[in-house]
Parts: structure tokens; sequence; C-alpha cells
């Protein structure tokens, strides 16, 4: 049973191929460059093999995010929001800019600011999407969108396809049947499928 699988990034890939000639199943052989996951047994020949180190070996279950005090993660959300509109301005002044220097320096600032965002959000417990609070904000953002694009869909999807690693209680909609994770069911949450009232959920025991 395997217990890692191979993944590649594009962007580092170098096209030496050496991959497609270790690789015992064929699985890195493919018309768009991504690894077939199916096809993969996880030896990781393919990752030592690759010269410009862009196959990686990642696990198929994550363990459980660390826990963080509410404190901090409040004020890592905080600091995030700030870092998200400093990269929005940035990235505005480089859409904007008259020269190709002012375009190039804040377009640098854009990514760096990006960087330190993704550190912050790393620190909070949301960069694994296995973890529950990733899938909490989620849900949350699924109920009430922070905008007008959010995909809700994709979101949905993202949540149906990779299950939280940690055990949190379960509320089923007795209308539709649609799942809401978390500790508590808010008192005015709504269902995102068929918008029926907190009311309408049952509390799934495990």
């Amino acid at each position: 049973m395997k217990t890692q699988i191979a993944v590649r990034n594009i962007r580092l890939c170098t096209k030496d191929c050496l991959c497609l000639y270790v690789c015992p199943t064929g699985a890195s052989d493919t018309e768009n460059s991504i690894i077939d996951t199916e096809k993969c047994i996880g030896c990781g020949a393919c990752a030592q093999a690759c010269p410009s180190k862009a196959i990686s070996m990642v696990p198929l279950e994550y363990p459980p995010q660390q826990k963080k005090d509410d404190q901090v993660v409040a004020l890592s959300n905080r600091l995030a929001i700030n870092k998200a509109k400093q990269e929005k301005i940035a990235r505005q002044l480089a859409e904007s800019a008259e020269n190709d220097e002012v375009y190039r320096l804040m377009s640098a600032i854009s990514k760096s600011v990006r960087l330190v965002n993704e550190d912050l959000l790393r620190e909070s417990g949301y960069m694994l999407p296995q973890s529950k609070n990733a899938h909490d904000l989620l849900q949350e953002w699924i109920a009430s969108p922070p905008t007008d694009q959010f995909p809700s869909e994709a979101a949905k999807k993202l949540l149906s396809m990779i299950p939280t690693n940690e055990k949190t209680v379960k509320w089923k909609c007795s209308i539709c049947g649609y799942i809401y994770e978390g500790d508590h069911l808010p008192d005015d949450f709504s269902c995102p499928i068929c918008y029926q009232p907190a009311s309408a959920f049952n509390k799934i025991e495990e």
C-alpha cells in the first residue's frame, strides 16, 4: 500500500526527462506533464533522478495541523488581511506604471508581500486543505461568500475531495443532505445548497 505519491512542479521542470526512464509504471509520462497519481506507486525513483528537483514526494495523508492559540490565529488573520490589501495596491501601481523601473519595483513588492502573507497563513494553519480550520473557513465562505467572485462551487468540490484529518463534529441538512463540519453550527447559518436555516440540521453521531 503506497503512502506517498510524486508531484511535479512544472515551473521547475527543465525537460531533462530522466523521470520517464526510471518510472516503473509510466506515471510521469503524460501529455500535460502532470504525474498520473493513479499509476504512481510512490517509489520515489523519479524524484531521485530529477536533476532540476522539480519532482517531490508528498504523503497521501498529512498529520493534523498543529493547534494554534485563538489569539495567535486572530492576529495572524488581521495581518494577512492587511498584507492582501498591500499586495493589491502594489499590483495596481505596477499595472498603471508609466515606466519599466516602477513596474518592476511594484511587481517585486507585490510578490514579496504575497510570500510574507503565505507565511502568515501557514502559521495560522490555513495552508493545508486537510486542516480543520481551513475547512471551517471554506465552509464559512461558502455560506457567506466574501466577494461575488468567490468560487463557491470549487470550494465545495475541494471539501468533498479532501476530508479534514482532524476529528470534527458534523451537521447534516435534513432537506438536501449537505454536510457542515464544525464544533458549533452558527445560529444564523443557512444551508448553501437549499438555504434551510440551522434548525434543519441534525448533528451526526460518530
